[in-house]
C-alpha cells in the first residue's frame, strides 16, 4: 500500500492581492504574475566528500526567491514528506523551479534522481514557454542540478513518464487545477502508478475549511483536506498523515480573484 502525506498549505497570494491575477496553471519561481524577476545565481557544486542535507540545498546561492521560505517552509515540508538525497523523486508541474532549485542540488549531490513531470508544451504558449525556460535553466546545468529527466503530465498523458520507479511523487498547489480541468482522479491514479511499493505521494494544497462549501471545480483555488484524501484513497493510497506547517491562520480563504 502506498502512502499519502499532506501538507495543508494556506497562503496569501501576492498577485491576487496586488492585481487580481488568476492563473489556470499553478506557477512558481520565475513564472510569476506581477512582474517578479529572475533571481537565479549559477554556482559550482560542493567538493567531494560531502554529505548533502536539505538545509544545505536550501541555503545555496542558486536558490530561486529564498525570501519565500518564511511562508513555504521548504525544508520542513520536504522533511515531512521524507525526501532523502538518494531517492527517485517526481516533481509534478515544477513551474519556474522554486522547489527544483532545492531538490536538484540535494538529489544530485546524494546520488538521487529527479524527474520533472512538466506541462504539455502543445497545450498553450504559456506551457511551451514555461517548459522551455525550465529546461534552459535546469537541464542546462547538470553539474549542479543533476541530469533532470523532463517528462510530460497532462489530462491525456500516459502517466507521469515513469512506472513503479519513484520513491516519492511531489505536487505543490496543483490539485485545484486538476479539479478545474475535471481530471483530478486521473492525476492521483498516475501518481500511484509512478511509485514503487511503499512509496509516498506528498501533496501541498490550499486548504478550504471543512465547514465551507466545496466548489467541484475549485475555482477559488481551495480544496478541503477530506476531498484530497478521498481522491488519493480512490487511487489506492493509504492516508499516512498531514501537517499544518505552512498554515496561515490569518487567511480568510475569501479572495475575490482566487489564489
Amino acid at each position: 500500500m502506498l502512502g499519502l502525506r499532506l501538507i495543508i498549505a494556506i497562503f496569501f497570494v501576492i498577485a491576487a492581492a496586488a492585481g487580481g491575477v488568476a492563473l489556470n496553471v499553478a506557477t512558481d519561481g520565475r513564472f510569476l504574475p506581477g512582474g517578479e524577476t529572475d533571481t537565479r545565481v549559477e554556482a559550482t557544486p560542493p567538493p567531494e566528500p560531502f554529505e548533502p542535507t536539505l538545509e544545505w540545498a536550501a541555503s545555496g546561492e542558486w536558490r530561486i526567491q529564498p525570501e519565500r521560505d518564511v511562508w513555504r517552509n521548504p525544508v520542513k515540508t520536504l522533511e515531512f514528506f521524507g525526501v532523502e538525497n538518494d531517492d527517485t523523486v517526481v516533481e509534478i508541474w515544477p513551474g519556474g523551479g522554486w522547489y527544483t532549485s532545492i531538490l536538484g542540488p540535494y538529489l544530485n549531490a546524494g546520488g538521487g534522481r529527479l524527474i520533472a513531470a512538466g506541462y504539455a508544451m502543445e497545450d498553450s504558449d504559456f506551457a511551451s514557454g514555461a517548459m522551455q525556460a525550465y529546461a534552459d535553466v535546469f537541464a542546462a546545468q547538470p553539474e549542479l542540478y543533476g541530469a533532470i529527466e523532463i517528462t510530460t503530465f497532462s489530462e491525456t498523458s500516459d502517466g507521469l513518464g515513469v512506472d513503479g520507479e519513484a520513491d516519492i511523487v511531489l505536487t505543490f498547489r496543483n490539485v485545484h487545477n486538476w479539479m478545474a480541468g475535471g481530471w483530478a482522479e486521473k492525476a492521483f491514479a498516475d501518481a500511484y502508478r509512478a511509485l514503487k511499493p511503499g512509496g509516498v505521494l506528498g501533496v501541498v494544497e490550499h486548504r478550504l475549511p471543512s465547514t465551507a462549501e466545496q466548489d467541484p471545480a475549485a475555482g477559488a483555488g481551495y480544496v478541503q483536506e477530506a476531498l484530497v484524501i478521498q481522491f488519493a484513497r480512490e487511487a489506492g493510497f493509504q492516508f499516512d498523515g498531514s501537517s499544518g506547517v505552512n498554515s496561515n491562520p490569518a487567511d480568510t480563504t475569501d479572495h475575490p480573484f482566487g489564489v
